[in-house]
């Protein structure tokens, strides 16, 4: 056996007779209470009241506007990627080059 398994199956030995001695010292009443508490908290947990629960957000119907637009697009691309074959992908942002005149020595050599 593996060290790993002796500690396991040594400190499930030590449970078992710490559960053992707990019942026989104090009754059952000692540890019907926990289990009560216990069983209350997890099926709150997987049955929560109708006030716990999480709101779904209703679905927002887009307006006619905003659709003509949404297909305006989707026409457009299609027509221009059906007659050739795109090597770039087209993104929505572009680069703003800056007002600073570019020097060699500000860019690094390596990376």
């Amino acid at each position: 056996m593996n060290k790993q398994a002796i500690l396991f199956w040594t400190f499930i030995t030590l449970a078992a007779i710490g559960a053992l001695g707990f019942l026989s010292s104090g009754g059952i009443s000692r540890i019907v209470i926990p289990l009560i508490v216990l069983g209350g908290i997890f099926l709150l947990y997987k049955y929560p009241p109708q006030r716990w629960r999480r709101k779904s957000t209703p679905k927002v119907k887009p307006s006619a506007r905003t659709m003509a637009k949404v297909n305006a697009q989707q026409g457009s691309t299609k027509k221009s990627t059906s007659g050739s074959s795109k090597k770039r992908k087209d993104y929505p942002f572009q680069v703003i080059q800056g007002q600073k005149g570019k020097s060699d020595e500000d860019i690094p050599k390596f990376h």
